[in-house]
């Protein structure tokens, strides 16, 4: 239950962050993104990395898959990738929590900085503790985070007497604004292979694993479903919940006390977000170390946690200048790095049935090579509309598209840079 608490923070922290999707999918579009979306999204990334983490089951994760079947250039292109989203992914935590706390403290907003700096280098603390005290905090803060949703989810079904929906449609959603939809359901919905870095940490890692992921995913799709549907039921308008958040449904459905207890979930959910994403990318550059991208000191261990505290420090010291962006920005940035860097996971699973077909796999995917192939396409296909529609809007959602493809680029360029830095070193 700690792994499924640390994934499901990993992944989602609760539907805080999906409030803008009713803005850009209508009320008929909405829920039909909501179920299509992980099913082309993120069933295949899940299929691959339990397939992957069963064979290699290693500290580092997906870099250390896409090193050793693919070679050290793509290995540093996924860590490489891997680490710039991520630093975007963990500013956007802090600055929800400022958010949510304004629904106590609106002043707060004139204090955003010195308080995300304080989640921050209090996250960094937990995790040089070690993973077992970030898992037990992840389990304490899923319940503030899920049971105000729940008790939100029961009075709208209370008081609708049924459950139903719009019928589903994308008619009258321009190009832009569907992709911007889909950035923000493929948001709330990525990061299942961020959890396999510290797979040797984990005891029976290939079936706690799948219990773990299974029991995450399911909670995720049902709560943010539910989600969705107290919001429909209460008319709230889509403008409003994207400016003042899922405390105000709070307050309609249930009281002030209810919009309260959203409001300190939002909070909960931000603090476990951001510990879990940072538990997972420090292990990243302390393996690329070790392979020599990265400054060797960077690997070192914590000499009574055991736990790689300089990549924290330094994660953490990354992220501290990086909370003035905006959400919008930072969500299209960070989804386009994650993207490609799942692919290049995509094709070493691939590369590996063709290489390596009767290697022992503790969990298989029951397709062959050329069925691998067709689901990959489905994840492909949702991350080329997406990226389409953001490039599509020539407005200030075009610049951080754009910024993102030239961060892509950035790999190839640290990779000359490194390789001439080893062959003089030599």
């Amino acid at each position: 239950m700690q792994l499924a608490a640390v994934i499901f923070f990993t992944v989602s922290g609760g539907p805080y962050g999906l409030e803008p999707l009713l803005g850009y999918a209508g009320r008929h579009g909405a829920l039909l993104l909501l179920l299509i979306t992980p099913l082309f999204w993120d069933v295949p990334a899940i299929l691959t990395v339990l397939e992957l983490n069963s064979m290699m089951p290693v500290t580092g994760g997906y870099y250390q898959w896409v090193k050793k079947i693919l070679g050290l250039r793509f290995g540093f292109y996924e860590g490489w990738w891997t680490w710039l989203y991520t630093f975007v992914d963990l500013a956007i935590y802090p600055v929800l929590f400022v958010s949510y706390a304004s629904f106590f403290y609106p002043e707060i907003a004139h204090y955003k900085i010195p308080v995300c700096l304080i989640i921050i280098w209090s996250g960094a603390f937990l995790n040089i503790l070690g993973i077992s005290p970030v898992g037990k905090t992840a389990t304490m803060l899923s319940l503030l985070v899920l049971a105000p949703f729940v008790a939100m989810s029961v009075m709208a079904i209370k008081d609708a007497g049924h459950i139903s929906f719009p019928v589903p449609s994308l008619k009258g959603i321009s190009f832009s604004s569907l992709g911007m939809a889909l950035y923000t359901v493929m948001w709330n919905f990525f990061g299942w292979d961020n959890t396999t870095t510290y797979a040797e940490e984990v005891d029976r890692p290939v079936s706690t694993y799948l219990k773990s992921v299974s029991i995450a995913f399911i909670t995720v799709i049902a709560v943010y479903v539910m989600v969705l549907f107290a919001t429909l039921h209460y008319n709230v308008n889509a403008d409003t919940l994207d400016e003042q958040g899922y405390p105000v449904l709070g307050v309609i459905a249930g009281g002030k006390w209810l919009g309260t207890a959203i409001a300190v979930g939002g909070m909960a959910s931000a603090l476990g977000l951001f510990s879990a994403v940072l538990l997972s990318v420090s292990r990243v550059p302390q393996v690329m170390a070790e392979d020599g991208l990265l400054p060797s000191k960077i690997d070192a261990l914590h000499p009574k946690f055991k736990t790689p505290y300089i990549s924290i420090i330094i994660c953490a010291a990354v992220v501290s200048f990086m909370i003035v962006w905006s959400f919008e920005e930072l969500i299209i940035i960070d989804v386009t790095l994650y993207g490609a860097g799942l692919f290049l996971e995509f094709v070493t699973l691939l590369v590996l049935r063709i290489k390596e077909p009767l290697a022992h796999r503790p969990f298989k995917i029951p397709l062959s090579s050329r069925g691998l192939f067709l689901m990959m396409l489905f994840p492909a296909s949702v991350f080329a509309i997406a990226l389409s529609g953001a490039l599509a809007n020539e407005g200030k959602m075009f610049k951080p598209a754009l910024f993102a493809v030239c961060a892509l680029s950035s790999a190839e360029v640290l990779w000359q840079v490194i390789k001439r830095f080893k062959k003089q070193s030599s």
